[in-house]
């Protein structure tokens, strides 16, 4: 990649360094503005296997402004 973003962007990381997670969003808010909607992703290696049910992991979370989407439901009933 070679956009003037891009390059912007990259020049500020250090690639050998792990950052703080106050850190990365500090430095994540500092980059410029993209002409899309930006995301961010997370990883999490938790250790646990997922064929025990035991250790299964979900969640749901909720963000600040809502998903952007309206919503609409539909019910059919006899």
């Amino acid at each position: 990649m070679s956009g003037k973003r891009y390059k912007a962007a990259a020049t500020a990381i250090d690639p050998d360094k792990e950052y703080l997670p106050s850190e990365a969003m500090t430095l994540l808010k500092s980059f410029p503005d993209a002409k899309f909607d930006e995301t961010v992703e997370l990883a999490f290696n938790l250790g646990i296997d997922p064929r025990k049910a035991d250790q299964m992991v979900r969640g749901t979370v909720s963000l600040p402004h809502g998903t952007g989407r309206s919503v609409r439901v539909g019910a059919f009933a006899p």
